[in-house]
């Protein structure tokens, strides 16, 4: 059976066995959100290198966006983009709308939608999805669900996770304190809990796999964009582009 991590596309049911994202997002803090959105640290000026070889799409998808953090960037940076953020959450995406409305940031829009069966009624030049397949069962689907919403001639940028981070979170449940994990305050049961798609090995990928669930080979995205300074991050959750 095909699920979906956070909410469902047809209904808001949520699934306490990994991580309940409209909970999440209507009670995080600060530091929560910022531990959630790692495409704030890792992705922002990398699509502005990618565009910078590519070429600005007019159109642009977030894919698992969260609070939107990027789709905001790319839709204030480029005011000639249609761009559009999709999560499974629905209580993200109303506080997305709603800022968007505040902000006036006209060219900015966010609809409810989960992968892997992501059933868009368009397609985009630039799809981005980053941060969010390591909560989602059937990679397979979501990738064919995420190349689909890429129109021909466009672009899809992925980042995923690979066994290496596996491993360093398999290390963490192992000894939480020779981590940096303060006994006091970290949750080991909740941990393994929210990435137990990732620790059992269903959610990590390859390039041999995106090819094969696509047809199409990944790139480096480093090809087109400096290596960020945190090791880490090109290492044990690659970031890569498709071309259509």
């Amino acid at each position: 059976m095909t699920r979906t991590i956070g909410t469902s596309d047809r209904s808001d049911a949520s699934h306490p066995e990994t991580i309940d994202w409209n909970a999440f997002w209507r009670d995080a803090d600060q530091t929560d959100r910022e531990s959630a959105t790692p495409s704030t640290h890792h992705v922002q000026d990398l699509l502005s290198q990618f565009f910078d070889a590519k070429g600005v799409p007019e159109s642009f998808a977030s894919v698992g966006c969260g609070p939107g953090v990027v789709a905001f960037h790319v839709a204030g940076e480029h005011p000639e983009t249609t761009v559009y953020g999709y999560d499974a959450a629905r209580s993200i995406v109303a506080e997305n709308r709603e800022g968007a409305t505040a902000d006036g940031v006209a060219n900015a829009h966010f609809e409810h939608a989960a992968l892997p069966d992501l059933d868009l009624d368009r397609q985009f030049e630039c799809v981005l999805c980053y941060g969010t397949l390591s909560y989602v069962e059937d990679s397979a689907d979501a990738l064919r669900a995420l190349y689909d919403a890429v129109e021909p001639g466009g672009h899809l940028v992925l980042g995923y996770v690979n066994d290496g981070f596996r491993r360093h979170l398999q290390r963490i449940v192992d000894d939480p304190a020779g981590h940096g994990k303060d006994p006091d305050r970290f949750d080991l049961a909740e941990f393994e809990r929210r990435w137990r798609l990732v620790l059992d090995g269903e959610s990590t990928l390859t390039y041999d796999a995106i090819h094969d669930a696509v047809g199409t080979w990944p790139r480096s995205f480093w090809e087109v964009a400096d290596h960020p300074e945190e090791r880490w991050a090109w290492e044990d959750v690659p970031i890569v582009w498709l071309p259509k």
